[in-house]
């Protein structure tokens, strides 16, 4: 048997196919603008996802020659799609990074209380939310709002065209600000908070269920968020197990949990897992590896492996230089949009390889802010993200965090995940938890450097210094 994966994302849909050991047979992408109509804000047409969904299908069911039994999706958080009657898109699609809904999160936290906000949605009003958006929508476009009849969110939307479902799943509804994420159910409390009318709202199910059928009648599984599916690929499935731990353009920390135990003040992101039953708990880093891409292009364009070479010859620590990674503001544990990145203690002596260090440990110092608020701690990080490429910048995260981590097969992330919901929908695994059995498979293993560990531990304190000196700075302490 044969499980696809459909991811839809900020740029591009990706597919793959997989067999019953995990193992990728048939891979497929297509690209598709973003629009950025004003300062801050992100917008797509969810027609261009469909139709990179098509293309993508096409290229996978034309590849190997077997049929497909199962597809799972997933995509980019957040977004907020509005159907009016005809189910048409009745304006573009807010994206989950589009940033013009602060001051309705504002209002919201202020009017209901962040601490009441928390124990309902396991998280704070974040403008990349969904149910902001719709607030902004109300205040701003009245006419459209008024003309609402369904709200979707990305992959959801693709759903819907696939399957003619209006259905979500809970891992990604958990990040709309409107499901009671304890309860595992929409929440009349918050959509009242929200403005949001029931009827809109999909059918919310667990990850692995059914959703609906193609109209040749491959069983669609309900998905999960990018973010769960990815943590799913790694193996990351219960409290005992692995935390996911990632270095792409944002960085992230994720846990399984077996209860729902939100961080009182939100500080962490309390979800729903795609595992039935589980939650997780996940801290965002805004500018991870986006941080030495932005280095990249603003010191000429060198090769990743060049400046990762350059930074190797500097001793931890860089002679005092610090670099704080808010090149887009910070999100765990900060919560802070404003607040931008700076390099302290530069020296005539440092050079771009200093720089560059400056940077691999920062980012790493940001993900441990996520990483300290969670108690208990697992024992062993599945590593993955175009960072994690990086054997210096692996080395540099293990001894920061002074977790082994490890490395899987696949490195094809959240529609790898999607692919073993689809699996399970298929009736190829009993349970997700088989699924990872059978087709998750470590690899390399990184051991934390004691030395390193220590020379890092007693620089937290110094990195952790750096946010409220550089509010300070702006006049907002």
């Amino acid at each position: 048997m044969r499980f696809a994966g459909i991811d839809v994302g900020t740029t591009s849909v990706k597919g793959l196919v997989i067999d019953e050991t995990g193992t990728v047979v048939a891979e497929a992408e297509a690209s598709y603008p973003l629009s950025t109509p004003r300062p801050g804000w992100a917008e797509q047409d969810p027609e261009d996802w469909w139709r990179a969904t098509q293309q993508v299908l096409a290229e996978l069911r034309g590849a190997g020659g077997a049929p497909i039994d199962g597809i799972g999706l997933t995509g980019q958080m957040h977004g907020l799609v509005v159907l009016g009657a005809d189910d048409e898109p009745l304006r573009p699609a807010i994206l989950w990074n589009d940033g013009r809904s602060q001051p309705q999160c504002d209002a919201v936290e202020a009017r209901v209380g962040v601490e009441r906000l928390v124990a309902l949605s396991g998280n704070r009003a974040l403008a990349g939310f969904t149910a902001p958006k719709l607030v902004w929508l109300a205040e701003n476009e009245p006419e459209t709002f008024e003309k609402i009849r369904h709200v979707l969110l990305p992959k959801d939307y693709v759903r819907f065209r696939l399957t003619g479902e209006r259905v979500t799943d809970v891992a990604d509804a958990s990040g709309t600000l409107l499901l009671d994420v304890g309860a595992r159910a929409w929440s009349p409390e918050l959509l009242e908070v929200f403005g949001a009318d029931a009827a809109w709202l999909p059918r919310v199910v667990e990850s692995p269920e059914v959703s609906g059928y193609t109209q040749d009648g491959v069983p669609v599984a309900a998905g999960a968020g990018d973010q769960a599916a990815g943590a799913l690929g790694m193996g990351v499935v219960d409290e005992q197990g692995p935390a996911s731990i990632v270095l792409g353009t944002s960085g992230v920390v994720f846990a399984a949990r077996d209860q729902y135990a939100p961080d009182p003040e939100g500080r962490l992101h309390a979800f729903c897992h795609a595992v039935p039953g589980a939650w997780h708990v996940m801290g965002v880093e805004l500018s991870a590896a986006g941080a030495l891409r932005w280095l990249r292009d603003a010191t000429g364009g060198a090769e990743f492996g060049t400046l990762t070479a350059e930074a190797a010859r500097w001793e931890p620590g860089v002679e005092g230089l610090r670099f704080a990674p808010y090149l887009s503001g910070e999100r765990t544990p900060h919560a802070d949009a404003n607040v931008r990145a700076a390099f302290l203690g530069l020296d005539l002596r440092h050079d771009r390889g200093a720089l560059t260090r400056a940077v691999l440990e920062g980012v790493a110092q940001g993900l441990a802010d996520g990483w300290d608020l969670i108690d208990p701690k697992p024992t062993i990080g599945r590593f993955s993200g175009g960072g994690a490429r990086s054997a210096l910048w692996t080395d540099i995260v293990a001894a920061t965090l002074d977790v082994p981590l490890e490395r899987t097969a696949s490195e094809a992330g959240a529609a790898f995940g999607a692919a073993l919901l689809g699996g399970v929908a298929a009736g190829a695994f009993a349970t997700v938890q088989d699924a990872v059995a059978a087709c998750v498979h470590p690899t390399a293993r990184t051991e934390p450097d004691p030395d390193l560990a220590a020379a890092y531990a007693q620089q937290r304190a110094s990195f952790r210094a750096l946010y409220p000196a550089l509010k300070a700075a702006d006049g907002q302490a």
